[in-house]
């Protein structure tokens, strides 16, 4: 078993997820209600939420290099973030964020030895789950089996968005749709894949719910029709 996937985006009304100004404090109010155990989002939106480019670090305390207990009573979700190739480095800044309790750092087999290490040194939990490439269904699943895992939000771009939709391991997507335009050419969505094999079949959704929240902003809830007995 994999647990409900929720993907969950700000967008314009033409689909874009940048360019626009988006309620981020209505964004982060919605989802702080969500029964979530963890949140799963993409390395590039980390490093772009931090402001940091692949690989750079920030100045470390010797804290970082201690085990740290956790609260068993504690129920903020965890951040699980992809990063098989080794790029993010600053998961000292990472911990401080107050709407999470721990991290899982999703590796693969050709992940870098010395990244591993890294990791190790700050007692930083990871899972090796791939080989070139992360195992997002094999990851879900060991979300699920060793960390207890029922329900995750999605918390990224459209790269990541289209990896869990093209695979089937998304359930839902909720959106909150902002009445602006962004327009131009960029492929910058909520739901980005690789079409060059070939003309790709339409997923499926049935509205599952809709509401004018604030400001015209609708928030629009999907359920997508081939997750929706798993």
């Amino acid at each position: 078993m994999i647990p409900i996937v929720i993907l969950y985006n700000a967008v314009s009304l033409d689909g874009r997820i940048t360019g626009f100004d988006a309620d981020v404090e209505l964004y982060y109010e919605l989802a702080s209600k969500w029964d979530v155990d963890a949140v799963l989002m993409g390395s590039n939106t980390v490093l772009t939420g931090f402001g940091v480019k692949a690989g750079e670090t920030f100045p470390e305390s010797d804290d970082a290099f201690q085990p740290w207990e956790k609260d068993p009573d504690d129920n903020r979700p965890i951040l699980v973030v992809p990063d098989s190739k080794g790029q993010i480095r600053i998961w000292s800044e990472i911990l401080k964020l107050p709407y999470i309790n721990s991290v899982l750092v999703l590796c693969s087999r050709s992940t870098p030895r010395e990244y591993l290490d890294f990791l190790d040194e700050r007692y930083i939990d990871y899972l090796v789950v791939g080989y070139q490439k992360v195992d997002l269904e094999n990851a879900l699943e060991e979300l699920n089996t060793k960390f207890g895992v029922k329900k995750v939000r999605v918390d990224s771009g459209g790269v990541l968005n289209g990896i869990l939709l093209r695979q089937g391991l998304a359930d839902e997507i909720h959106l909150l749709v902002h009445p602006e335009l962004v327009g131009g050419s960029t492929p910058n969505s909520i739901f980005q894949t690789n079409d060059t094999d070939g003309e790709l079949e339409p997923i499926k959704l049935y509205l599952g719910g809709m509401e004018k929240i604030k400001d015209d902003i609708i928030y629009l809830r999907y359920r997508i029709l081939d997750g929706m007995f798993k």
